[in-house]
């Protein structure tokens, strides 16, 4: 379906890629892969014809599709969100439109043995035929479906498109993509801005219904489910896995340590050699076997071994200070928004020590509960903190509050205290701000930059109570993998707000459900509360039917 041949980017003296070549194919579900600033996005902005490379083409078939989601949008206001939706099919009313003015000309003139009627003749057959191949659907129903699978409410339908928040607004742009049913789909990070079981229905789409993905997301739930390949940008090349995400972690770690031992090999042939050439430089008889090495030597291409992840780099929360036995206590709580109830009579219990999720749709009052814990906002009912309580909290807005003015390293320097002090540096690596990162003003970070620098300040200080709500939106696979590992080893409380299954498995124990204005304790872990509300959505289902 789409070629790729030769495929090199280069900016300001630097290699990014080069001599990229592969085949995207019909049904392929295609993971791209590689560490931050490896390429993916840029790979994923040529194939989507938003950028050019340096070198090289991109092949697509004359009347081949593709549609591309990237991480940022830029969408206009004035339309509602069906009619914005609505504009997936934009492109066959245009069709309809140009159909019905070719005819109406057709019937008006009368030259019919001239070359430009014929001509016309010719057209309206073509674009007829093209039409009517397509697939005949129910727009509206369709729009509806997708929207609703999306999260999205009817009462949502008719709304402005402007009273939505940027994340909302992706979920219209990726609803419109789905709905032109392209040859290709190209998404950068899709799932940041989705709950769970819209993140399921998405899954289920892609794979029902797709004809060919490619797709970069930190979501290792969503990869491992949705792909059946996997291509890895490193050192500037990629390496084709025809297998998913999980598999092929196993595939490159023998890979990379069959580079070690040819690495290890070659080094030691090139000692050998230099060695010789040290030893007998001097000796007339040896002159031409001395010269035949040292200009071997000077031909070899030095075996590269690829760039090693960090996960193994062990991060730890301080030391809890001892709480009471029950951290927090909600009894009969309930939150308003004048008519609006977000959720009514909600009574959870928290005792020290328990790692618990907070799920469900978003806008069903999952960060309204966090806020409430946090004093931010008022409620009916009784909420109670218990003794010596000490929290940590981190949202989005933690990255706003960040001190503009100081660098990356000062931020953190500023905060650390004990022997973490020694290991800033490699902290700050794990987090992606290695080298001369470390030395950027906070103001002219990206908002991912500023989340993952919140992050590790409340890596550093001394609570008992830590509360994430999305923590994981804008880290990368090995750098989550670090952090569930440091909250798996916390000795505290923990409550985190997250749509991410693979970093709530084997982290929490209990979950909370937020829904039909009811908050409901689950008392197992995240897969186990996935499978079992599967099954219940079926019979619901089934009762409908």
């Amino acid at each position: 379906m789409i070629a790729v041949d030769g495929l090199a980017v280069e900016f300001s003296g630097t290699t990014l890629f080069a001599d990229v070549s592969f085949v995207i194919n019909e049904k392929d579900r295609i993971a791209l892969m590689g560490k931050n600033g490896a390429g993916k996005s840029t790979l994923l902005k040529i194939l989507a014809g938003a950028r050019e490379a340096t070198r090289g083409n991109v092949s697509i078939p004359v009347d081949g599709t593709v549609a591309y989601l990237p991480q940022h949008l830029l969408t206009e206001d004035g339309r509602t969100v069906f009619e914005e939706t609505a504009q997936a099919f934009a492109h066959l009313h245009a069709m309809e439109h140009e159909m019905d003015r070719l005819n109406k000309e057709l019937e008006t003139r009368t030259d019919y043995d001239s070359d430009s009627y014929y001509k016309l003749i010719e057209d309206v057959s073509a674009l007829s035929e093209k039409f009517y191949s397509i697939e005949e659907t129910n727009y509206d129903a369709d729009i509806e479906k997708t929207l609703f699978g999306l999260g999205f409410a009817r009462e949502d339908f008719a709304r402005q498109t402007s009273e939505f928040s940027g994340g909302w607004r992706m979920r219209i742009e990726l609803a419109k993509i789905l709905l032109r049913k392209p040859d290709v789909i190209l998404l950068d990070e899709p799932t940041n801005h989705l709950d769970i079981e819209s993140i399921q229905w998405l899954e289920d789409f892609l794979i029902n219904n797709a004809k060919a993905v490619v797709v970069i997301s930190h979501d290792r739930a969503f990869v491992d489910r949705i792909t059946t390949r996997t291509i890895e940008i490193t050192t500037g090349r990629i390496y084709d896995y025809k297998v998913n995400y999980s598999t092929y972690l196993e595939l490159r770690k023998e890979r990379r340590e069959q580079q070690m031992r040819a690495y290890a090999d070659q080094q030691k042939m090139i000692s050998d050699n230099q060695d010789f050439i040290d030893r007998f430089k001097c000796t007339y008889s040896k002159t031409n076997q001395v010269q035949s090495r040292v200009k071997m030597l000077e031909k070899l291409t030095i075996i590269a071994i690829d760039e090693e992840d960090n996960s193994a780099l062990r991060l730890k929360f301080p030391p809890a200070p001892r709480s009471g036995s029950y951290p927090v206590t909600v009894e009969g709580v309930t939150k308003k928004y004048d008519e609006h109830t977000v959720f009514a009579n909600a009574n959870v219990t928290i005792e020290r020590g328990d790692k618990i999720a907070f799920v469900g749709k978003n806008g069903e009052g999952k960060s309204t509960l966090v806020k409430c814990i946090m004093s931010e906002i008022e409620y009916e009912g009784t909420l109670n903190l218990g003794h010596n309580v000490k929290i940590g909290y981190f949202a989005q807005n933690q990255a706003a509050m960040l001190n503009d003015d100081l660098t990356v390293f000062q931020t953190i320097d500023d905060v650390a205290v004990g022997d973490v002090r020694t290991k800033i540096k490699d902290l700050l690596g794990a987090f992606m701000f290695g080298g001369e990162s470390s030395t950027k003003k906070v103001k002219v970070l990206s908002g991912g930059e500023r989340m993952r620098l919140a992050m590790i300040k409340l890596l550093l200080q001394p609570v008992n109570l830590l509360i994430l709500d999305e923590p994981t939106n804008h880290l990368d696979l090995k750098t989550k993998d670090i952090l569930k590992q440091a909250l798996k080893d916390f000795d505290g409380t923990l409550i985190i707000v997250s749509h991410d299954r693979d970093f709530l498995d084997g982290l929490v124990t209990k979950v909370y459900e937020f829904g039909n204005k009811k908050v409901t304790e689950h008392l197992e872990g995240i897969y186990e509360f996935l499978q079992r509300k599967k099954m219940e959505s079926l019979t619901e289902l089934e009762k409908k039917n």
